[in-house]
């Protein structure tokens, strides 16, 4: 095994740094005056008391990553701020045990935006500031993990991706670091952006910073349990459409833009075709909606717009019940959850780019087989596509199913019905939110499932967030073998 004290050293500076963050929402508890700060207080010296102790034994000269021990500390890392961001949860008045705890905040960090929490509109602002602020910090630290480590991994067809991030001839700015701080600027002004736009149309301050932070972080946790539908306001639901594709495309390419070097937004052929399915499948549903005598076309193109969008990007905000459509809209909406945003962007799911490259995989096949002695070239906007890039898309692909039915199967074994399995299923391993049906849908949560189910939901969360492969690969015995 490579450098594990590293390890130990990048773990324990996160948890220090966790802890600080804990000390934030204390500051809404003293101005609201609820009396729940202690809960964060206590955290933050848990945190903290563990992450220090962590550095301090783990101190070395030597603090370069192998390319194993890099598998290893992005998934420690992941994981141990899921479990240390609990706390508060555990600790606060609302009393919630150890397993919803853990729920709520993977949930949050790997911004899948499932809750088991209801009464959300009498919760303590402190704790409604932790969700939104896991939510926020988990968006930007899944575009990090995206551009600097996953393509260096070669995970699922990533390496497509690398030069962002590896190649100085292709790069925005000249060290990663500054990317990162680049990529850190975009994301904070359009955080302010979105929070002005929000009290702009209605919102008070405290609710439009968080929905602010979790409409970007395409996220989806609400300061309400009737979510968007509590504003009933056109005028938000488009804001927050505008805001959640604005997280849903790649962080990078509004650096690009910006400075005129590069791909700009448009020229992305993922950003391409994210939009158009945006608008297809939005513009397609208004129209049956209206047919159907449910609403006016512009009504539905509200409603349909805003809901699709909000499963694409993986957001999962809802301002209707769209399981009410009926089995047609059912069915769209099953098929929605598996598509995902742009990589390089704070979207989870299966990612544009990797169904784009399936799709020129068939025609080239279909080409190969009409004009056999033609060699074939995939080319990926301005990029040559290998075949070892095609077979790490296609590896994932296969392997993200499987985990589904995997996962699909473990709920089932708390006794789930169909439904409720393979949308929970789906939904934790996409970081979609709402699954499907009258428990977990649109209308419901996951508060009524047993512990277990919560506990595989929660690690099926951290699966589907860092792409499945950098998850698995620690299960083989040759990655434990010097």
């Amino acid at each position: 095994m490579d450098n594990t004290k590293v390890v130990g050293l990048v773990v324990g500076a996160l948890l220090v740094a966790l802890s600080v963050l804990m000390l934030v929402p204390i500051l809404a508890e003293l101005v609201a005056n609820s009396g729940d700060w202690q809960a964060f207080l206590g955290s933050a010296v848990i945190t903290g008391f563990v992450g220090g102790a962590l550095m301090l034994a783990n101190q070395t000269e030597d603090r370069d990553l192998g390319h194993r021990a890099t598998f290893l500390v992005t998934v420690l890392s992941w994981l141990s701020v899921g479990v240390f961001s609990a706390l508060p949860f555990a600790l606060s008045r609302v009393g919630m045990s150890y397993p919803d705890a853990f729920f709520e905040a993977m949930s949050g960090f790997t911004t899948t935006g499932a809750t088991v929490m209801t009464g959300l509109d009498m919760t303590p602002p402190g704790l409604l500031l932790w969700r939104s602020l896991l939510q926020w910090v988990g968006g930007i630290g899944i575009i990090v993990t995206a551009v600097a480590i996953l393509p260096f991994l070669r995970v699922g067809g990533m390496q497509l991706f690398r030069t962002e991030s590896t190649d100085r001839s292709d790069k925005v700015l000249p060290r990663p670091g500054q990317i990162a701080v680049a990529i850190g600027e975009v994301y904070l002004l359009l955080t302010l952006l979105c929070a002005l736009a929000y009290m702009a149309a209605g919102m008070l301050p405290f609710d439009a910073l968080n929905h602010a932070m979790t409409t970007v972080a395409t996220a989806g946790y609400s300061t309400h349990d009737a979510s968007f539908a509590y504003f009933d306001s056109a005028l938000i639901d488009w804001i927050a459409v505008v805001f959640m594709i604005s997280g849903a495309v790649p962080l990078v390419l509004y650096v690009h833009t910006a400075r005129g070097t590069g791909e700009t937004l448009w020229g992305d052929p993922q950003v391409r075709g994210f939009l158009v399915i945006l608008a297809a499948v939005s513009i397609v549903m208004a129209l049956w909606l209206a047919a159907r005598g449910d609403y006016s076309f512009f009504t539905a193109l509200r409603y349909t717009a805003f809901n699709v969008t909000s499963v694409v990007t993986t957001t999962g905000f809802a301002s209707t019940d769209y399981t009410a459509w009926g089995s047609f809209a059912v069915m769209a909406f099953l098929f929605l959850m598996f598509i995902g945003g742009c990589t390089g962007s704070t979207s989870g799911g299966m990612k544009i780019f990797r169904l784009q490259v399936l799709a020129m995989l068939l025609r080239t096949q279909i080409r190969q087989t009409l004009y056999p002695h033609v060699a074939q070239t995939l080319r990926y906007g301005n990029r040559t596509v290998s075949r070892d890039i095609v077979f790490s898309v296609a590896l994932f692909v296969f392997v993200y199913l499987a985990s589904m039915v995997v996962v699909a199967m473990a709920l089932a074994a708390f006794g789930l019905d169909f439904i409720t399995a393979l949308s929970s299923a789906i939904t934790a391993i996409s970081n979609v939110g709402p699954g499907l049906g009258p428990i977990v849908g649109p209308a419901g949560n996951f508060a009524p499932l047993p512990d277990g189910a919560k506990i595989v939901m929660a690690l099926a969360m951290l699966l589907g967030r860092l792409e499945l492969l950098t998850v698995l690969v620690m299960f083989s015995k040759d990655y434990w073998r010097e």
